[in-house]
């Protein structure tokens, strides 16, 4: 259904799964849209597969750019890095200021904030979008993290509240902040992701290899467990995995996948984040490893032969039932503590980069479309909402509660998983965040006195804070002086 140039509401640039799902979504909610590939043929084929649409197959960018209304609103779904920039880059010259740019693709944060500043030296808008949800998602409703100018976000806010999932509590889409603030949401919401699924994977673990539970039952026991505080879109699929059987071999189809798991980079950004914001994030690190070692296939089976091999352990001395308590158990508090290293990234960015992100509103657009979406995220904004400005979740008393509840089991759960040798790293990094972010007493002690000893590092006496910080002649006899000071013989280091 043709339109005049110049009349289209909306311009989706890129055709590939996400980009075209999120097309045919605008389009059923009433609003116009215009497409462009780099390929032709994929133009082509989109416009003959929905004819009757109101969309326009643009064959050049110039065609792209003169049929959208002003401003434009133009939305970028092409691979992160190079692309982004080079399709930017062909914009550029076709748009006006006050045109609206945005990346719908997963962008490192950074890029975002420095394309955003030299698009707005020519009165270019640019927003950072995360989109969640996969392809269904995109077509049906995802949960949407856009980052921007706040004065030009009125302009894309009526497109992306009619496309975002809808839950009891609104459509799962929110203004997050400037420059690169959505796309730096995004990168902890799939560290998240990276944490949660590698602890469901661990509880399977335990459970098939301690336990002894067939994919049949395993898939009871998930289902189960997605009825009470786990409920999760991720423990809904793995339920329904266990029950698809190969068609070939009659088997149950998740034992013919190979134990090697891909990544897109995210969850390893998020880390790289972290990092640089001082952060931990242990669980989510772990699940990064963790994938990056089961890539690893051919050396994992050489260090399998008898050299490497692990005596015979014991079994569990803990019943089956009592396992699988113990296991759900540990994936809770686990759980929590992968969503508090989460929300404690965004909040610890939100403050360095001046951003005034809402955690209260993160959780509420996490409510539906996205992956990580689960029944966890009402409890972390009703903490919220008792605390706004609560620098983490476990200091909440429920959350807390939770997590305290859940310890007794999920050290019986890694006990048994160590007794015969089953990897749990997310679990066990989880637990000692737990433990240590809880301790009134950490070694970390003994460590600032080794750098003190042998780089004159400094440190902080607990006894006499108000001197501040000292050095300690810690290999010949003990001198200590304040740091710039003068030596003070026999002063206890």
């Amino acid at each position: 259904m043709g339109m005049p140039r110049g009349e289209y509401d909306f311009g989706i640039a890129g055709l590939g799964v996400m980009g075209l799902n999120l097309a045919l979504n605008i389009e059923e909610h009433g609003f116009s849209v215009a497409v462009w590939n780099r390929t032709r043929e994929k133009t082509e084929r989109f416009i003959s597969e929905h004819a009757g649409k109101h969309f326009l197959g643009a064959e050049t960018l110039e065609e792209f750019a003169a049929a959208l209304k002003r401003p434009r609103r133009i939305m970028l779904v092409v691979k992160a890095g190079e692309p982004v920039s080079a399709v930017i880059a062909a914009l550029k010259p076709l748009l006006e200021p006050g045109d609206i740019l945005i990346d719908g693709g997963n962008s490192w944060f950074k890029d975002t904030q420095r394309r955003a500043d030299a698009l707005a030296e020519g009165g270019l808008h640019f927003f950072g979008v995360g989109v969640s949800g996969g392809e269904e998602g995109a077509r049906f409703g995802p949960s949407l993290m856009p980052g921007g100018p706040a004065e030009a976000y009125d302009r894309v806010s009526p497109v992306l509240e009619a496309i975002a999932a809808k839950t009891s509590s609104g459509p799962c889409v929110s203004y997050i902040g400037p420059g690169g603030a959505g796309h730096f949401v995004k990168m902890v919401h799939n560290g998240i992701e990276y944490g949660d699924m590698q602890l469901i994977a661990e509880a399977y673990d335990i459970l098939r290899k301690a336990a002894g539970l067939r994919a049949e039952q395993l898939a009871e026991v998930f289902a189960e467990w997605n009825r009470g505080p786990l409920e999760s879109f991720l423990m809904e699929l793995t339920a329904r995995i266990f029950t698809v059987r190969d068609e070939e071999t009659g088997r149950p189809l998740v034992e013919l996948v190979l134990d090697e798991a891909a990544q897109k980079g995210t969850g390893g950004w998020a880390v790289q984040g972290a990092l640089e914001l001082g952060v931990p994030v242990p669980t989510i690190a772990a699940a990064v490893d963790a994938r990056l070692l089961s890539a690893m296939k051919a050396e994992r089976v050489a260090a399998g032969t008898p050299v490497f091999k692990a005596a015979k352990a014991g079994r569990p001395s803990i019943g089956t039932r009592d396992l699988i308590t113990a296991v759900h158990d540990a994936l809770h508090g686990a759980k929590i503590c992968c969503y508090a290293q989460g929300m404690s990234l965004i909040r610890t960015a939100s403050r360095t980069y001046d951003w005034d992100v809402d955690p209260k509103e993160i959780a509420r657009i996490w409510k539906g479309g996205c992956i990580i979406r689960a029944r966890l995220l009402d409890s972390i904004i009703d903490a919220y909402h008792s605390s706004p400005r609560a620098a983490n979740l476990l200091l909440d008393e429920r959350l807390g509660g939770r997590v305290s509840a859940s310890e007794a089991g999920w050290r019986r759960a890694l006990n048994a998983a160590q007794t015969i040798g089953i990897p749990a790293p997310a679990m066990c990094a989880a637990l000692a965040y737990f433990d240590a972010y809880r301790s009134l007493d950490l070694p970390q002690s003994l460590i600032q006195a080794q750098r003190d000893a042998f780089g004159a590092h400094t440190y902080k006496r607990i006894d006499k804070p108000e001197i501040g910080p000292v050095h300690t002649d810690w290999q010949h006899g003990g001198s200590t002086a304040a740091a710039g000071g003068q030596s003070r013989r026999g002063t206890p280091g």
